[in-house]
This record gives C-alpha cells, structure tokens and sequence, in this order.
C-alpha cells in the first residue's frame, strides 16, 4: 500500500492548515504579516524573550510583546489584536482577507491562538516544519536588530533591555533603510505609498 501510495496522510492530532511555501514579500500592505520571537541574552544571565508581528510588505515592526518569561499563546493573541487596532483602528476584524504567518512555535499553533486569528478574519498560514527560510522576513528582522541595536548596546539586566526596546524599535521604523524598499525605512517608505494613493 505504502508502493503504491495508499496510506492516508500520518495523523498529527492537528486540524490542517494552509502551510506557507511562497515568496514572503507583498507588493502592497496589510496582505501578509509575519511573526516570530527571538531572546535577548543579559550580561547577568537574564534572558528577555520578544515577540513581534510585521508587514511583509513595508517592513514596519507593528507591535510587539516582550518578557522575561516564555512567550505564551495569550501573548501571541494580545499582539494579534494590538497590530489590528493599531493598522485598522478599533475594528473587530480585518477589512479584507491577510495572511497571519508564523513558524511552528507552541505559541503560534496553540488551537486557541488560531481559533483567535481567525475570528478576527486572519488567513492562518505557517511555514513548512523545519524550514525557517519560509518566514525569511521575520528571521532577517531578528539578523538585523540583534546586530544593528542589541549587540551595539549595554546589556546590564533584563530591566535596562525592556526600557530601551521601544526606543531601539522606533528607530528601526524611522530611520533603518532597506534595499527592498528602495534604501527608505519602513515609515519613510509607508508615507510615499500614502502620498501615491
């Protein structure tokens, strides 16, 4: 039966969901937002751990969720709403159809955390198991903050890191240029697709 390829798929004990196997990239915001975590290592042995949600298409960092703890399903849910209300005002759900992608982390694929995204209208998507290059926006805004803020800056303790994080993330939005969009920030970048509408 395997020869002849008669077995049913192998149950994981998860609904199916789309899995994302594309091009990252948008043309156009809002249609695919991306998240992932990363940690930040504390010169006393604390460690901040940091969630964030970005558009594929202009890059600005939305919103994010840090602690000293694990990143949990209702963070993950928490950022989901943030990043809605802060693109789309108070609405209760996205005006159109936008991909939420994610890797395979307990916090992304938690049942209740995709019941959540897709209440609010979200396009659950998450990328192949062991295959981080399919959220490479997401993992080249990890390489890049990490080599352009947290490693540039004194990490005494995990209070010092969470008081700066807003700050290092305001300027990566204002001012980090980048080459898929034409050497602009993310913000720069925003307010011309604005001014050409």
């Amino acid at each position: 039966m395997k020869q002849d390829g008669l077995l049913l798929p192998r149950y994981t004990g998860r609904p199916q969901e789309r899995c994302h196997n594309g091009q990252v990239i948008t043309l156009k915001p809002d249609l695919r937002w991306c998240s992932d975590g990363f940690e930040i290592r504390c010169w006393n042995k604390e460690v901040v751990r940091v969630a964030f949600s970005l558009d594929c298409c202009d890059r600005e960092l939305m919103r994010y969720v840090a602690t000293t703890g694990g990143i949990t399903a209702e963070m993950v849910q928490d950022l989901l709403l943030e990043s809605l209300e802060y693109r789309f005002g108070q609405s209760e759900r996205v005006p159109h159809p936008l991909e939420w992608l994610t890797d395979n982390g307990s916090c992304y694929i938690a049942k209740e955390t995709r019941a959540f995204a897709s209440s609010l209208g979200f396009v659950v998507c998450t990328t192949p198991v062991r295959s981080p290059q399919s959220n490479g926006m997401a993992e080249a805004f990890v390489k890049t903050f990490k080599r352009d803020y947290v490693y540039l800056n004194d990490l005494p303790d995990a209070a010092t890191v969470m008081a700066r994080l807003p700050e290092w993330i305001e300027d990566y939005n204002r001012s980090h240029p980048h080459k898929g969009l034409k050497m602009k920030s993310p913000w720069e970048y925003r307010a011309e697709l604005a001014s050409n509408e």
